[in-house]
């Protein structure tokens, strides 16, 4: 079955393939693949838990959200596991009128494998696959040719090195299985390359270049008609990221999110990654975590817009909660706050990094909170000239649009 509606991310792509250097248009990812990783605790902590009770959401919950989130539109891409595609995809046909691609992981190698109790995840990474291509495409094996559009015709295929000749050699080598099959059967993916999950594979100062690097060489022998749409990586870095770009501009560079941190944290990864030429972002438990899920991604589509900057936009999504009478987390000090995040499943030391924000009288305090406006004008009425429009203004813009968008 083939769905009737076109999908942003190939106009993205194609825009980007297009003028890769000057192109502003950028591909948000929702992450809700946790399941294949930490089971029970993927969908996050339910609201109604009492305190020393862990009180995780249900599956269910979780296929809920994700699909209120499609619904909406606010992101490119919905990553999922095989078996929520097998229901939000091919049971529910939820993509069908919808412009949000269909995704989901297509390998679950033995570093994500984080379960409560378990250590597998702290020995160097081995290729497995729960799912196949087949399951992925229609819900069972052996598709036929006209089955194959049935559900999801993405997935994501995830590597991790581990600087040892055995052990990259066999990730390798299931790579390359895996893109045959993957076009024999007309199935698009792209590439996650995690940092090593084990202490002392390579040193820190030379960590971006070891997988600059191992990037360029896995690519090199891969023509185009199996190559990844584009990469899912750790951000290293400005110096890192421009050098990816530099060296092959039609490489599409996309950025993960890692582990929940502050708001801060996630606004300000987005928006440095992409002024150093990241075009995607794929973010898991940043979105998951957030207390209004909704709301949170919309900031980033704000931000990735360039209508707001990440201190405006943490401001703007407290003001949010405050009137959708949603208790933050943290508060709005804590979470204006950049902290480091974790970078892989299980809990390696890797960082990404973030320079400090300056605020427009070039010091980097928080400037006081602005006044948002009450004002209820129209969200109907052609987007004004930002360029023009004081910080104040833009919040308060976007205030009325999100109330628009999220309700009273």
């Amino acid at each position: 079955m083939t769905t009737p509606c076109s999908k942003s991310l190939d106009r993205k792509l194609a825009a980007i393939q297009a003028d890769p250097s000057g192109s502003r248009e950028f591909i948000l990812a929702d992450a809700k693949d946790a399941d294949m990783a930490f089971g029970m605790g993927a969908p996050g902590r339910s609201p109604e838990r009492h305190d020393g009770e862990l009180g995780f959401r249900s599956l269910a919950d979780y296929r809920d959200q994700m699909q209120q989130i499609v619904e909406a539109g606010l992101v490119d891409i919905m990553l999922m596991s095989a078996s929520t595609n097998e229901e939000l995809t091919i049971r529910r046909r939820l993509f069908d009128d919808s412009e949000v691609t269909a995704a989901v992981r297509a390998n679950d190698t033995t570093d994500i494998h984080v379960v409560r109790g378990g250590r597998i995840h702290e020995a160097a990474s081995k290729p497995f696959r729960s799912a196949s291509i087949d399951h992925i495409q229609c819900g069972h094996l052996d598709c036929e040719v006209q089955e194959r559009t049935t559900g999801a015709d993405l997935g994501l295929y995830s590597v991790t090195f581990a600087n040892n000749r055995d052990d990259d050699l066999e990730t390798i080598e299931a790579y390359r299985s895996f893109r045959d099959e993957a076009e024999r059967k007309g199935f698009r993916h792209f590439l996650e390359v995690f940092d090593p999950n084990q202490a002392d594979c390579v040193a820190p100062d030379v960590l971006p270049g070891f997988i600059n690097d191992l990037i360029a060489r896995t690519l090199a022998g891969v023509t185009s008609s199996a190559r990844p749409l584009f990469l899912k990586m750790v951000y290293h870095g400005p110096q890192a990221t421009e050098e990816l770009v530099n060296y092959d501009p039609s490489l599409v560079i996309g950025i993960l999110g890692g582990s929940a941190g502050t708001t801060r944290d996630a606004f300000q990864l987005i928006h440095e990654a992409q002024k150093y030429g990241a075009r995607v972002a794929l973010f898991g438990r940043k979105i998951n975590n957030a207390e209004n899920q909704l709301a949170f991604v919309r900031f980033l589509r704000l931000i990735v817009d360039g209508e707001l900057d990440p201190i405006e936009a943490v401001r703007a999504y407290h003001a949010v909660l405050e009137k959708l009478g949603i208790a933050p987390r943290r508060s709005l000090e804590d979470d204006l706050v950049l902290e480091t995040g974790v970078m892989s499943y299980g809990g390696s030391e890797t960082t990404i990094s973030l320079p400090p924000m300056a605020a427009p009288d070039g010091s980097t305090a928080a400037a006081p909170p602005p006044v948002v406006s009450s004002d209820a004008t129209a969200l109907t009425e052609s987007p004004p000239d930002f360029s023009a429009m004081t910080a104040d203004e833009r919040l308060a813009y976007h205030r009325r649009r999100l109330n628009s968008l999220l309700g009273p």
